[in-house]
């Protein structure tokens, strides 16, 4: 995967508008999925897998 790859909001949403996102256990905004850790961008929370 590069570095700020373009995604489109189709795939990140299903066909009925849920996003199957993991959400931040602090503030409830999706975290980011990276390669070896999910992390909220507005909060900091970060999960290591």
């Amino acid at each position: 995967m590069a570095k700020h790859e373009t995604v489109a909001i189709h795939e990140k949403y299903s066909e009925d508008g849920t996003h199957n996102g993991e959400k931040c256990p602090r503030c409830g905004s999706f975290l980011a999925e990276h390669d070896d850790r999910k992390s909220c961008g507005k909060c900091g929370y970060t999960k290591h897998q």
